[in-house]
């Protein structure tokens, strides 16, 4: 299984490529890497919805046709992974067998805004440490925060202005994770992601918060190994 895994906000592929060095049973991990983080830091940062999708649905379709596909991501990328979903669906040539969405509520409720696009970058960092509880190290450090910020600023403010792009269920078999203390996204917020598709939904929760996976992606990878097993019989 082709594992399509979209980072979350400001994050880049590294993210993902260390999921590659654990050995799994049914997952080859399959990164994508978006424009202004990494080795694309030369790149603009996209800022609208449909162009990140378009980069994630042509990364989909680079996965060979003899490999099953499922997409993954995680808060804002989990977003930009049920829209791909949907992309795919419509266009009818590669359509996934799995959404796995983390950290995030069901795609039309309300989300913390941050509102961030008119604030300098020290206030910026700040209403983002406290709507979205995201801290990266890379922030406390001047330098490194002027690499990061632009693909940060770009990716919340999609976030921010996020519409559900499709009105009817997804044909796929979604499974939705968060951490145990997630404090950004509840568990009964989570488990309406089982009105998003009109196939099977797996809830299913971690110990830790919001970022639950981001210092041991082990037991993850585990829980997506076993939930992908359970789907083959």
């Amino acid at each position: 299984m082709a594992l399509l895994c979209v980072p979350h906000a400001g994050a880049g592929a590294s993210l993902f490529r260390k999921w590659q060095r654990h050995p799994l049973e049914r997952i080859e991990v399959v990164p994508v890497q978006l424009p202004g983080r990494e080795e694309l830091f030369a790149e603009d940062a996209l800022t609208s919805l449909t162009e990140v999708v378009d980069r994630c649905a042509d990364r989909a379709r680079e996965v060979p046709e003899d490999m099953p596909l499922a997409l993954f991501g995680h808060s804002f990328g989990a977003l930009v992974a049920h829209e791909t979903a949907h992309r795919l669906v419509a266009e009818g040539a590669r359509v996934p067998e799995r959404l796995v969405v983390s950290g995030v509520a069901a795609p039309w409720l309300p989300r913390p805004v941050v509102g961030g696009e008119a604030l300098a970058d020290e206030p910026f960092v700040a209403r983002v440490r406290e709507v979205v509880g995201y801290d990266h190290p890379a922030l406390h450090e001047p330098e490194l925060r002027g690499l990061l910020l632009p693909s940060l600023r770009a990716d919340l403010g999609i976030s921010d202005r996020y519409t559900p792009g499709a009105t009817g269920p997804l044909p796929v078999p979604i499974t939705a994770l968060r951490g145990a203390g997630d404090r950004l996204v509840s568990k009964e917020d989570l488990a309406l992601w089982s009105k998003a598709g009109s196939s099977s939904t797996e809830v299913i929760e971690l110990p830790g918060d919001h970022m639950y996976f981001a210092h041991d992606p082990r037991p993850l990878l585990a829980e997506l190994d076993a939930a992908f097993a359970r789907a083959a019989g």
